[in-house]
């Protein structure tokens, strides 16, 4: 088959999917709070029973990641974000204010292109379904060319679920053939109602591009900052856990880790108890190269591999329980590889006098990319937290924990989601943790409250002069014109 008729049939795909999605939810629309709900509780506990599964096609599928750590994350994307989202008000009125007579009303976007990436494919999918289907709308998923087996697995299993607890047919797709024109289409298609976009950063631009409403996420390059009054034995703990969760795949994983001199001996005593490898100087420019062979770009073949993998592509031998890979780092840039998005288990690792320098490295690291989304501090300095919280350009601020999974809502209180908004710091409309809140219009129904006495209109001074004027035709019309604006401007002022 050729290209061209590989793409038409793709774009044939999409067309058929938004047009059935679309008859579908305008069906779905119909439905109760009840019956979503249910809808909703059957589709979350059928991904949660799959979760293995799923993972483990996702790691056979894409040679990213860890499987039982992909399992984690579609149950954080099933149970989790069910049990967020489980009494959430989408249907009807949704919220009353009393005293100002305003009342809110629920109503869906339509019909959903959900664009999703290679390293979250399974989970992102059925996060995606499920905010979707809890606000009355139609979704029509879009999976990253090397994961279309398994995004389309995990699309399948919620899309039975849902059917067989009374949801129309057709309101959930997953397209099949993988087409970066069928996906472009699909963003612009005319009964496409909003864009959530969760991939690579040219990917996220064309969403912003399409002329559609669209959620994009930016890309994270998270510093973690260890502060010297930090509990370093717990820190260094959550980092190595953290690095190597899914081989690094979460977009909020730590990148780099910028350490107080007074403590950097002990941190690197702690990383090596922790499984970690410090590579030599040596190691690190052979490192540097697999990460970026070409300057200012990753090497995707790098992403989601494990640190031995790494370190046996370069030809260096580690210990098999060996975590993470850490280079000892001082420079920062497009062209410096260490310092750069790396989405495996390699860190960066910058040793500062102070939190000042700290603050600056962590400002220049998300400046070359990773504005807007994410940092990690680990602190017993609850004022220099805040102090941090509001000065760095990002919208999650971690402290004391794993920041792949802290920002994603696993084990802090932010709302479990896998699509982390970057705010105007990223380019993104919303720094928020994307969720079914994001999904709906929110239509307000306003009485009036206030009496209000409408002013009697002003007379124009045009027809005040020429009635002076057609008494006297001598008078100069400037002058009169003057004399007018006057006596209005006194009335007005004691009116006043």
């Amino acid at each position: 088959m050729s290209t061209l008729d590989k793409d038409l049939l793709a774009i044939q795909e999409m067309r058929d999917a938004v047009i059935r999605a679309n008859i579908a939810q305008a069906a779905y629309m119909q439905y109760s709070q009840q019956q979503v709900d249910h809808i909703v509780k059957a589709v979350a506990d059928a991904a949660f029973k799959e979760a293995e599964r799923l993972a483990n096609m996702a790691v056979q599928e894409t040679g990213m990641g860890v499987p039982n750590h992909k399992k984690m994350k579609n149950e954080v994307a099933s149970r989790d974000v069910y049990e967020d989202i489980k009494d959430l008000k989408t249907v009807g009125v949704v919220g009353f204010d009393r005293m100002k007579k305003v009342t809110e009303i629920a109503s869906p976007f339509g019909v959903i292109a959900g664009i999703v990436p290679t390293t979250n494919p399974t989970s992102t999918a059925i996060f995606k379904t499920l905010i979707s289907l809890k606000t009355r709308n139609g979704l029509v998923l879009s999976p990253h060319p090397y994961a279309v087996e398994c995004t389309k697995e995990a699309l399948e299993i919620c899309r039975v679920a849902a059917e067989e607890a009374g949801a129309p047919e057709g309101l959930l797709h997953c397209l099949t053939l993988s087409s970066m024109e069928a996906t472009q289409q699909l963003m612009k298609h005319p009964d496409i109602h909003l864009i959530l976009a969760t991939g690579g950063g040219a990917l996220v631009k064309a969403a912003y591009s399409s002329g559609k409403p669209a959620y994009g996420v930016g890309p994270g390059n998270v510093p973690a900052y260890i502060e010297k009054s930090a509990n370093i034995f717990k820190a260094v703990r959550q980092l190595v856990q953290s690095k190597s969760f899914d081989n690094g795949t979460i977009c909020a994983t730590e990148q780099s880790i910028i350490v107080d001199k007074a403590i950097a001996e002990q941190v690197l005593s702690e990383l090596k108890k922790n499984n970690a490898y410090i590579l030599s100087d040596e190691e690190k420019v052979k490192m540097e190269k697999l990460i970026s062979p070409v300057p200012g770009k990753v090497n995707p073949q790098i992403v989601g591999k494990s640190a031995a993998c790494l370190a046996d592509s370069i030809g260096v031998t580690v210990p098999e329980d060996t975590k993470v890979l850490v280079g000892m780092e001082t420079m920062i840039g497009k062209n410096i590889p260490f310092s750069l998005e790396k989405l495996s288990p390699i860190f960066a690792l910058y040793t500062v006098e102070d939190s000042t320098e700290a603050k600056q490295v962590m400002i220049d690291l998300l400046n070359i990319g990773g504005r807007g989304h994410t940092c990690s501090i680990h602190t017993e300095n609850t004022a220099l937290a805040e102090q941090f919280s509001v000065e760095l350009p990002v919208s999650r601020i971690v402290i004391n924990t794993l920041s792949s999974i802290g920002a994603v809502g696993g084990t802090t209180g932010l709302a479990p989601s896998f699509t982390l908004g970057c705010g105007t710091f990223g380019g993104n409309i919303t720094s928020d943790n994307i969720t079914a809140r994001h999904l709906l219009n929110i239509k307000r129904m306003a009485y009036g409250i206030k009496d209000v006495e409408v002013p009697k209109p002003k007379f124009l001074t045009k027809p005040v002069v020429e009635n002076i004027k057609a008494q006297d035709p001598s008078l100069d019309t400037a002058v009169v014109q003057q004399i007018v604006d006057q006596v209005l401007k006194q009335i007005t002022l004691q009116n006043k």
